[in-house]
């Protein structure tokens, strides 16, 4: 692991550790991988998160390491409720939310990223704290989400990079600003594949059951 610390390469005139670059590339490799549902989503996950946790650590950046641990804990939920819900014939069944659900969402967010950012203001701990606090939180909404197989996680990590990119380029991250750039590309196209697998799945699955009688 220290080699993939110690060693790397330049972008933009910023140093770039081999461990970045991994964990950054298997974060792109992840949205892929979620596009198509796939159960290697989640492992991929666990090995970005605990990539980007050791560079966030060496960097002393405590709360941004943190945020890692959380994700790593989704992740492993993720993984365990995608295998229950797996389909044998249609992979991982998603849905759209419910009005309700999709009210939830939105105030977990309001509510997540003005609790946070007051922590954050208060210990003097960011300097974009409100910035800040809405990429933590709407992180931890997004992997949620994408657990629970609500295609809306795809419009959580939108607004996640629409805040994400501007405030890496004002930290002088630009090579984190370009993985956020081609990550929102990657976004919009698993929005619409979700909603496509979605539209499909409320249709199909439900005729399947009423003509299997073996199913309750």
């Amino acid at each position: 692991m220290h080699v993939l610390l110690d060693q790397g390469f330049t972008v933009f005139g910023q140093k770039v550790s081999y461990a970045e670059f991994i964990g950054q590339v298997f974060a792109l490799v992840v949205v892929y991988l979620a596009q198509r549902r796939s159960l290697w989503t989640w492992p991929v996950q666990l090995v970005s998160v605990t990539l980007l946790f050791v560079v966030y650590i060496s960097a002393h950046l405590g709360g941004t390491a943190a945020r890692q641990v959380v994700i790593a804990l989704i992740t492993l939920y993720g993984w365990w409720a995608w295998t229950r819900r797996r389909d044998p014939v249609f992979g991982v069944v998603v849905r759209k939310g419910t009005v309700k659900e999709r009210l939830a969402v939105l105030a977990a967010f309001v509510v997540g990223t003005t609790g946070f950012a007051l922590v954050l203001d208060a210990l003097h701990a960011s300097w974009a704290p409100w910035p800040d606090a809405a990429i933590f939180v709407g992180t931890v909404l997004a992997f949620t989400l994408q657990g629970f197989g609500l295609v809306e996680f795809w419009l959580v990590w939108l607004v996640v990079d629409a805040i994400g990119v501007p405030l890496q380029i004002q930290s002088g991250l630009y090579f984190s600003a370009l993985v956020y750039t081609v990550f929102a590309v990657l976004v919009i196209r698993g929005w619409i594949d979700w909603n496509r697998e979605a539209r499909r799945a409320a249709t199909t699955i439900p005729a399947q059951s009423l003509n299997d009688p073996t199913k309750p």
